[in-house]
């Protein structure tokens, strides 16, 4: 019998130690673990570059996305239809496309995600004509003509260019 009681308070004990355990690290848990924080949803987002002066689509253009809540920035490129898509920016934020592609003028918009689907299509510009002091402007003949006292000072400049001035005159 003695065998037997020993061989059941050895059940008893490894039974109650068990659940002591289980117990004891549950406590743990609740004190040291992190709390499971779902992440924020996101918004799918497809950028289309395009020619702004036929509508063809540019292949290779940078699309750079800047987040403005948190520093940071993620690139990608256009594919040959022109097109980039992110799927990682959270809902809320506000972020700001630059567009870059070579030949064209330097796109930049800030843009807030509040859907959950976005598309996104930009037309890209040639960059202007550089200003040239060389060239005529139009502003010129209208700053001329829209003041007729400059207009008369100046015609009578052009009369007394021949005549000598009185300083000339003998004394």
């Amino acid at each position: 019998m003695h065998r037997r009681h020993f061989l059941s308070f050895c059940v008893v004990l490894a039974f109650s130690g068990l659940v002591f355990g289980t117990f004891s690290s549950s406590a743990q848990d609740n004190k040291r673990g992190r709390k499971y924080k779902a992440p924020p949803p996101t918004s799918k987002i497809e950028v289309t570059v395009l020619k702004d002066f036929n509508g063809k689509p540019i292949e290779n253009a940078a699309v750079i996305f800047h987040t403005l809540n948190d520093p940071g920035n993620m690139e990608l490129k256009s594919n040959e239809d022109g097109k980039a898509a992110i799927d990682v920016l959270p809902m809320g934020e506000t972020v700001r496309l630059q567009i870059i592609a070579k030949g064209y003028q330097t796109y930049g918009q800030d843009y807030k995600i509040d859907k959950d689907q976005m598309a996104i299509e930009v037309r890209m510009k040639r960059p202007g004509e550089q200003y040239s002091i060389y060239k005529p402007h139009p502003e010129d003949s209208q700053n001329q003509n829209s003041d007729p006292d400059k207009k008369d000072q100046n015609q009578n400049k052009d009369q007394n260019k021949d005549k000598p001035s009185d300083s000339s005159k003998p004394q």
